[in-house]
């Protein structure tokens, strides 16, 4: 009676692991056949061996730890198997991965009887000779980055010594796995990601060996260039100038084990009881960690409004010490804008007006004027100043500090120099010094930025109103996106999931969120997929201008790609670099506007897209017409004139149709 009760307690949580799949990749890295030497025949034993091991590869508990060496049958009808998930995969995933490995693998080398497919996610290998426990070099593969790397010889330096270390700590892992991440400092600017990976079968004197032998291939494969890996059998390796592994399931702690499971033979009564219990095992222990991990995570929750309410004195010197660091005297700024004169305004928002201030020591700053609709006490706000302050990413425009003085709550920002990107790439003269070098440069800025707001600060936060007008541009035209803590500080209804109350911009509001008010960091996706076509055509979305027409631009960008004609989408005003990074923007903006949101690529995925482009793109779906071309002329030209009053944008510009109080959405939970 015990064993009922328990699955019917585990239930729910055994729904989760299957909720979180992932889409398939459609077509290998690399994959190699053994090419005519060693075939077997449709009807012969080592076939049904053969498929008897690979069918038990997605239900096998082995991959939960991300690798898997099964054999089935006897002597010369014997398969050995290996599978490999990268150290960073989830479960769900890697099982994923496999799977499709599987069914890839026999189709591509039908009635060989030695294989091997590698997925960016994982590898699946098998032969009829004995390959656990052997290290081979061979066959292997090599991809490399497109972009060179400056400072050649400190970057080849710091790469070797991030190399050696990590070899040193790949092969040191025990039998669940051999696998090491990290990071290296070429410049304060530039920083170089590696990670290494050995078949956990490997002694840790044949993981090293392998891992050398893949280092000694750099010079060869990927010299003077910004990433690059190196692939064999029994090793990898692989290093870029961003960040492409997940960084909190790379450090995770390995799974307890001081033995290597035992290699099963399908034939085997006993084993298969060994492995049944060991099945459950593997569903019990990660489901009590997940159930613990969701009780601590509730418990985080409910205490994080209480701690909030505490004084922040007690923060690590390196961080922001206390409220009264960021406090601004009200006297200070009335006289920094000039008591707030008319000619110090730089454009007025949903929130309030928006000035131009120069404190005493020269510093330029922008200064916003929040109105009365925040209900939050002056402790709280104070608070949550400082939480918003902490986030800092260069392609974020970095909030300096606060002022409260009786009725007045100001924010003072830093000041960016070339107000909003919507002021160049709508300009008919002005879009002509946004070259297709700057442009791009603006995206992967765009993108980063929303990488750090979802996935790397300490707060995850939705923007909820990503447009051309809340992206403000530096001296050097580098992007800094604004207003991403307004929901904070203005205590929005909702954090995640649904809400009755819209806020952002029609036109890059995505369907679902427009249309039911859900909303996730796919919300954001499909507004940065409507950006990336704006800059590539420099028109707006809800204005695109067909000679005389006005027309819907992603139905426009859609039907042109269908057609093959996307080169129609390109600004002629532009001067072209690489019509293939063109391109290939085009194709991730239409992945991010795609109707479905699970279809929508994360912003993790995106950066490594424009980043990697040995890295294939899937297709496209077509995008959500949820605004198609009902608008009429006189409301959109109504959106367009009104996006000319926020000279700033430090505030977004509000239309009475269009755009109601735009804020961004934080997810409380503990990160």
């Amino acid at each position: 009676m015990e064993s009922p009760r328990l699955l019917f307690f585990l239930y729910p949580i055994l729904i989760l692991h299957l909720l979180a799949v992932t889409n398939a990749q459609p077509r290998f890295l690399s994959y190699w056949c053994s090419n005519g030497v060693g075939n077997y025949t449709n009807n012969s034993t080592y076939k049904a061996n053969l498929n008897t091991l690979l069918t038990s590869l997605s239900s096998n508990n082995e991959i939960d730890y991300g690798f898997y060496n099964f054999s089935a049958g006897q002597n010369s009808d014997k398969v050995n198997a290996i599978a490999l998930c990268r150290g960073d995969v989830m479960p769900t995933a890697c099982r994923s991965c496999i799977n499709d490995s599987r069914i890839q693998l026999t189709q591509l080398c039908p009635n060989q009887k030695e294989a091997i497919g590698w997925y960016d996610n994982c590898m699946l290998r098998y032969s009829n000779d004995s390959i656990f426990g052997t290290q081979q070099s061979s066959p292997y593969f090599y991809m490399r980055n497109s972009k060179n790397a400056s400072n050649v010889e400190e970057f080849n330096q710091v790469l070797g010594n991030m190399m050696a270390s990590l070899r040193s700590k790949a092969a040191s892992g025990d039998w669940g796995r051999k696998f090491a991440t990290g990071e290296a400092n070429v410049t304060s600017f530039q920083s170089i990601y590696g990670l290494m990976q050995c078949t956990p079968d490997l002694s840790e004197l044949s993981c090293s060996n392998c891992l050398e032998g893949a280092t000694n291939e750099i010079p060869t494969c990927c010299d003077s260039r910004k990433g690059g890996r190196v692939v064999k059998p029994s090793c990898n390796l692989r290093y870029e100038t961003y960040r492409f592994y997940d960084f909190t399931a790379a450090n995770a702690p390995p799974p307890p084990a001081t033995s290597p499971p035992p290699l099963a033979n399908t034939t085997s009564t006993q084993e298969t009881r060994s492995n049944s219990s060991r099945t459950i095992i593997l569903i019990i222990v990660p489901s009590v960690i997940i159930l613990i991990i969701i009780l601590v995570g509730f418990i985080c929750f409910f205490s994080r409004k209480k701690s909030s309410m505490e004084k922040l004195e007690t923060h690590d010197e390196d961080e922001i010490t206390n409220v009264e660091s960021l406090h601004f005297d009200f006297d200070t700024i009335r006289v920094a804008t000039n008591n707030f004169s008319d000619s110090n305004k730089l454009g007025q928002g949903g929130f309030g007006p928006v000035y131009k201030g120069k404190l005493s020591n020269g510093q330029n700053v922008a200064v916003k004027r929040l109105s009365s609709g925040s209900a939050q006490g002056e402790l709280e706000f104070k608070n949550e100043v400082v939480l918003v302050a902490k986030l800092q990413h260069r392609n974020l425009v970095r909030l300096l500090g606060f002022c409260l003085d009786g009725a007045e709550r100001l924010l003072i920002y830093e000041f960016v120099p070339n107000t909003s990107l919507d002021h160049f790439i709508f300009d008919p003269i002005r879009r002509a010094q946004l070259d297709w070098e700057r442009r791009y440069k603006i995206i992967g800025g765009i993108a980063r930025g929303l990488l750090y707001l979802h996935e790397d600060s300490r707060l995850r936060i939705i923007h909820r109103d990503l447009k051309a007008s809340n992206i403000l541009l530096d001296a050097e035209m580098n992007p800094k996106i604004s207003d991403f803590g307004m929901a904070r500080l203005f205590l929005v209804d909702q954090t995640q999931g649904n809400t009755n109350r819209i806020v952002g911009t029609y036109g890059y509001m995505a369907p679902e969120y427009a249309m039911h008010g859900h909303f996730s960091v796919k919300t954001d996706v499909y507004s940065f997929g409507v950006l990336v076509l704006e800059l590539v055509s420099g028109q707006r979305n809800n204005c695109f201008r067909v000679s005389e027409n006005i027309e819907d631009l992603l139905s426009y960008a859609w039907k042109n790609w269908r057609e093959g004609t996307a080169t129609n989408l390109i600004d002629p005003t532009m001067r072209i670099s690489s019509i293939s990074e063109i391109m290939r923007c085009i194709h991730i903006g239409l992945l991010c506007v795609q109707e479905n949101e699970a279809d929508r690529p994360t912003m993790a995925s995106i950066v490594l897209m424009l980043n990697s482009y040995s890295l294939s793109l899937p297709v496209p779906s077509h995008p959500a017409f949820f605004m198609n071309t009902s608008m009429n002329r006189d409301m959109s030209l109504e959106l367009e004139d009104n996006s000319r009053v926020a000279q700033s944008n430090y505030l977004p510009s509000r239309s009475s149709h269009f755009s109601v109080n735009e804020a961004s959405i934080t997810d409380p939970y503990p990160r």
